[in-house]
């Protein structure tokens, strides 16, 4: 029988990369979070997708912490080019998820760092420096907030649900702009949430409370470390199709407690 990749060769225990990106989620967070009612030097990257001087740095301590101890490991940031090695091993980090909350002070944004060993998600965190709530997972050891284990909800229908989503940045030009599918989600859901931090609902996702998510065009570094999270908890995360999610096609996320997916897909496919 075909196995999947070996990621426990030459790699190293998920519990020791955990460890770094706790650091660095931490470390990361509380520097973002001491300038959050600060002015901000905003540049924009599209018409409403805006980089701001905390997000460069909050990166460049991260990627510091990561250095330490990992140099030779690739790494994929959403404010750099990729830096790619010999390694088998890479992080995904999303150093300000939640940037247009934060330049508004909005209080809803994470801080997100995801392992991978030969594309396999081994470790994953989200830091939400606000709360200090730290979610946090590794591959097949369960989904945790602040030390507790936590699972997905037991919703079993739509209507009795709580569900998430968001936009994308080309919302104004695209036809393929989510509104669709929310106005369908709308009539069938008990409620929407809109926050504006996808890693964040994510793991709402995993500790219950939300019961399903969905959002299009979103990038690795929104989804990786919540998607080992969800998976975790006894969720599920997969594109509209229902085939698996993976890290490398992130364009059609739902995300879900299992319960719900099949109805979730069905409500997407009338798109």
């Amino acid at each position: 029988m075909a196995s999947g990749p070996d990621v426990s060769e030459h790699s190293p225990a998920p519990e020791v990369v955990l460890a770094i990106a706790e650091r660095a989620a931490r470390e990361a967070g509380a520097l973002v979070y001491s300038k959050v009612d600060s002015l901000h030097s905003i540049e924009y990257k599209g018409e409403i997708d805006l980089v701001t001087e905390m997000d460069r740095r909050a990166e460049e301590l991260i990627i510091s912490i990561i250095r330490e101890s990992r140099p030779d490991d690739g790494i994929l940031s959403e404010e750099r080019v990729e830096e790619k090695s010999g390694s088998t091993c890479r992080w995904i980090i999303d150093p300000i998820d939640g940037t247009t909350n934060y330049s508004h002070s909005f209080p809803f944004f994470c801080i997100s760092i995801a392992f991978e060993v030969s594309g396999v998600l081994t470790a994953g965190v989200v830091y939400d420096p606000v709360r200090g709530e730290l979610f946090t997972a590794v591959r097949s050891g369960g989904a945790f907030l602040n030390g507790k284990r936590v699972m997905v909800s037991t919703t079993a229908k739509v209507e009795r649900s709580l569900l998430a989503t968001g936009f994308p940045y080309d919302i104004r030009t695209s036809k393929e702009n989510n509104l669709d599918h929310f106005s369908n989600f709308a009539v069938r859901a008990q409620a929407i949430r809109r926050a504006g931090a996808a890693a964040l609902d994510l793991s709402y996702v995993a500790c219950g409370r939300f019961d399903g998510f969905w959002e299009l065009k979103l990038k690795p570094w929104d989804v990786a470390a919540a998607m080992l999270i969800i998976r975790e908890a006894g969720g599920l995360v997969t594109d509209f199709s229902a085939e698996s999610a993976t890290v490398e096609d992130t364009s059609r996320i739902v995300a879900s407690n299992s319960l719900i997916h099949k109805e979730m897909i069905e409500v997407l496919k009338r798109v």
